[in-house]
């Protein structure tokens, strides 16, 4: 899983699905760290037309580029759509937050090819980078 984690993070383009305005939340805090550590990173949340002043994104198909990977910050049973247009995309890289996943999607996720992070918070991988 580490090689996994390396390799995702050396990746500069991310997009965050489930990114929110609130800055106490995950979504949010996770797209703005990602954007301070010099990644070209998407916001993606239907309920916002911006964050921070930068478009935010109702779903993958929306967005300027294909990411190289995404962080999903949502709950599974709001994944699957998601999950399907990074296939459609040629997106083969998800990181699930903790509390993010179950089984299910796991075994959804694998069965389109899609490679997978799942228990590891990026937040923590990203600090574990420093130093």
């Amino acid at each position: 899983m580490q090689a996994l984690i390396d390799e995702m993070l050396d990746l500069p383009i991310w997009a965050v699905v489930g990114a929110t305005q609130t800055q106490n939340k995950f979504g949010y805090k996770i797209w703005k760290r990602l954007k301070d550590e010099g990644y070209e990173v998407y916001p993606v949340n239907p309920f916002y037309s911006e964050i921070d002043g930068e478009p935010c994104y109702p779903d993958l198909k929306s967005l300027p580029v294909a990411p190289n990977a995404i962080n999903m910050v949502v709950p599974p049973e709001k994944a699957k759509p998601f999950i399907d247009e990074a296939k459609e995309l040629g997106i083969d890289k998800i990181w699930f937050q903790p509390g993010t996943f179950d089984q299910n999607i796991l075994d959804y996720t694998e069965s389109r090819n899609i490679l997978t992070v799942f228990y590891n918070c990026i937040l923590v991988e990203l600090n574990k980078r420093e130093k």
